[in-house]
């Protein structure tokens, strides 16, 4: 069942403006009718009569008020509240962007089959999930404020490029992470990484995540073999991941390719039925748009 609610509801006034247009349509063709009949002009009277000025000023009223109810209920701040699968958490994705994530074991590399699938998850997770953005290597950097701007993530995402040869500093990448997931209620950070933790004690990192109730899904990526970078072999480090997931109270997971890669992501959206708000405003800031031009083709 929709909920319907107003977040400035004091502009819903303005919808006293549709029975006053009615009024003074009605009330002005009764008055032309009595001119008409006044004057004997039999002419007014059967264009006032007839059925193509009524219907069409009938429809052009119908829009205008329509227009009216849109406009001031985009105004209004009109939301819709409904009950859907979605998911209990907020999350930030953590992704490695150290020099190792160049390795070709993922083609083209490890970083850009992570941003892709990264990318698939936000198509993939409901409406309303919340979801930031971190990217890591020597240092932590915040590429996008926990949001529920599908579109916004994605570009982010897709921008994220390796930043530097040496280091990874998951320590830094947890905080920073958790920090952004500050208010939110259930948190849960998705870290990425092929392991090589050079910066950061591990049992620092499980001690802080659990001081803020932060729950780490690690995903390690890379073949067992690994891959060639431009400066060496790299290879997985699982048993960093598998400590940061199972002493979080996370999931655990190994992507050796992109189908399991999607799998390790989808795994971890726990939905639930929830109520979920949908903002409309724009929708009805187009339609109103789309009914004004109507109108102005029926009067021209």
């Amino acid at each position: 069942m929709a909920i319907f609610s107003f977040t400035h509801p004091q502009y819903l006034f303005f919808l006293i403006l549709i029975p006053v247009f009615f009024f003074i349509h009605f009330f002005s063709l009764k008055n032309r009718k009595k001119i008409a009949l006044k004057f004997a002009n039999f002419n007014a009277i059967g264009r006032i009569q007839g059925i193509d000025f009524f219907s069409k000023n009938v429809v052009i009223l119908v829009l205008n008020s329509v227009i009216i109810l849109f406009m001031v209920f985009a105004v209004s701040g009109l939301n819709v509240q409904v009950s859907k699968a979605a998911s209990s958490f907020a999350f930030v994705i953590a992704m490695d962007a150290s020099g190792s994530m160049e390795a070709d074991d993922f083609l083209p590399d490890r970083l850009a089959a992570s941003r892709e699938i990264a990318s698939d998850f936000v198509d993939q997770s409901p409406i309303g999930t919340r979801i930031g953005v971190v990217s890591f290597s020597g240092n932590a950097y915040i590429e996008q404020d926990v949001s529920d701007d599908k579109v916004e993530i994605k570009n982010t995402l897709s921008n994220i490029k390796i930043k530097g040869i040496g280091g990874t500093d998951l320590y830094e990448a947890v905080i920073t992470s958790s920090n952004l997931l500050y208010f939110e209620d259930h948190k849960a950070v998705i870290l990425l990484s092929d392991g090589q933790i050079n910066v950061g004690k591990i049992d620092e990192i499980i001690e802080y995540a659990q001081r803020n109730d932060v729950i780490i899904h690690s995903i390690a990526i890379g073949t067992k073999e690994g891959g060639k970078t431009p400066y060496s072999i790299s290879k997985l480090d699982e048993e960093s991941l598998m400590s940061l997931a199972y002493n979080t109270g996370g999931k655990y997971s190994l992507a050796e390719n992109k189908a399991d890669l999607s799998k390790s992501f989808l795994s971890v959206l726990d939905l639930t039925e929830k109520k979920v708000t949908i903002k409309i405003t724009d929708y009805l800031v187009l339609l109103s748009i789309m009914l004004f031009s109507i109108e102005i083709f029926l009067v021209n």
